[in-house]
């Protein structure tokens, strides 16, 4: 498959989405973690009750915040940061395009589909050819390399010649 421009589609594969994910958790936690503090103290994280949630807002902070922030990057931007970081996007497969809204909807709550079956779901991501994980084919979604901007390659070439050219010879 090729994009646009004509060139090759790079699909990212398992290895690469999991770092993009544990740069996405670290993030979150940087957030979560400080406002959990803020409001229930350091006793929250001791786990001493059978309640999942300490609280209305200890489930909007946990779950409904990361959702909502993901899916907004995702809609923004195209990817979230983890994604960014690694060089990579979150497309829609038929057009290689931005995800609407109910995509993003739908690749979320496939997240949560992928993880009940021993994580195969998201594991499928290493085996399958165009690397989508359930949660990608539940939404119709790709997840590819950035390509690499045209417009900046002439302009390091041109400065590595003039680099060249005004060194003395050896």
């Amino acid at each position: 498959m090729e994009n646009t421009t004509g060139q090759a589609i790079e699909y990212v594969g398992f290895w690469a989405r999991v770092l993009a994910s544990m740069i996405d958790s670290f993030c979150m936690l940087m957030i979560v973690v400080p406002v959990l503090m803020a409001v229930y103290g350091s006793a929250h994280f001791e786990h001493t009750s059978g309640a999942m949630f300490a609280g209305p807002l200890d489930f909007v902070v946990q779950i409904v915040f990361p959702a909502v922030a993901i899916i907004i990057f995702w809609l923004a931007r195209g990817a979230t940061p983890g994604k960014m970081v690694i060089g990579a996007r979150v497309v829609d497969a038929a057009t290689l395009g931005k995800l609407c809204n109910g995509q993003a909807l739908l690749r979320y709550a496939g997240y949560y589909l992928s993880t009940i079956p021993l994580l195969l779901g998201l594991i499928w991501v290493g085996f399958d050819a165009r690397k989508q994980g359930w949660h990608d084919k539940i939404a119709g979604t790709l997840v590819i390399r950035t390509p690499k901007s045209s417009a900046r390659q002439p302009a390091l070439h041109a400065t590595s010649t003039q680099t060249s050219r005004s060194r003395p010879a050896p």
